[in-house]
């Protein structure tokens, strides 16, 4: 009986995450396109010789 709940609870497991992982992406992140880049980089060397 111990070895049918392990079996069972391995293969729930599994397949959850292979559910997770081919189901369509749930991501709502904002579309915020091309930053613009505005300033100098910086030009200095941080290595002091």
């Amino acid at each position: 009986m111990k070895l049918v709940n392990l079996l069972t609870q391995s293969i729930k497991y599994l397949s959850e995450a292979i559910g997770r992982i081919f189901a369509p992406n749930d991501d709502h992140y904002p579309a915020t396109g091309m930053v613009p880049f505005y300033g100098d980089p910086y030009s200095q060397s941080a290595w002091i010789d």
